[in-house]
């Protein structure tokens, strides 16, 4: 018997097992994240949480400030099909635009990713899962976009991926003033006003 041949089918199931286990353990993590402030938070809560054991925690993530950022990141992404949602509800430029600000100010998620920037900020060995999981989110960000101006006929007065990368980056900030008391709320800024999104001007 050729045991080379037999490897493959061995690992294979361990890989699966790997990934499923790395999984519920950000899924877990996500969702205690966005519940309480990391540092009521341990390790061991997560482990509980995601049916793993701690030290499995520090082997799929190497600290619990890297599985901060992966289950930040995580709780956006999932939050960002709530927000696309109710974006294409929309019927004009101008309710999209009220709408996809009102919402993402209200995401649990969106203080979560606040702070995982900091940290990210702060942490260089951190800085390339913030930069993997920024793209990954402007990029999903982007193709929605193209996809609402495609069914509704609309455009921006500037490229998509400027047009997202704003948005976001404009979002973000608004919950980092508030966060440090820097204005009474997130609303109080003008988030809509960062999007360009408008009907074509009627051919003459």
């Amino acid at each position: 018997m050729n045991l080379d041949r037999q490897r493959p089918t061995r690992r294979a199931p361990l890989r699966d097992r790997g990934r499923n286990t790395r999984q519920r353990i950000a899924e877990a993590a996500a969702q205690l994240f966005t519940q309480r402030p990391p540092a009521e938070v341990s390790v061991s809560d997560i482990a509980a949480a995601a049916g793993a054991f701690p030290n499995q925690v520090t082997y799929y993530f190497g600290s619990k400030d890297a599985l901060f950022i992966h289950a930040a990141f995580l709780a956006l992404l999932h939050d960002a099909e709530r927000l696309e949602s109710v974006g294409l509800r929309m019927r004009t430029p101008e309710s999209f635009r009220a709408a996809i600000a009102r919402t993402v100010l209200v995401l649990p998620s969106v203080p979560v990713v606040v702070h995982a920037l900091a940290i990210g900020s702060t942490r260089p060995e951190l800085a390339g899962t913030v930069d993997h999981y920024l793209r990954l989110l402007f990029r999903r960000s982007e193709y929605y976009l193209a996809d609402v101006l495609a069914r509704r006929g609309w455009q921006t007065e500037r490229p998509i991926g400027v047009e997202t990368r704003t948005f976001w980056s404009t979002a973000f900030g608004a919950a980092l003033l508030y966060q440090v008391g820097a204005v009474g709320k997130p609303s109080d800024l003008d988030l809509p006003g960062t999007l360009t999104i408008h009907c074509p001007e009627p051919d003459r």
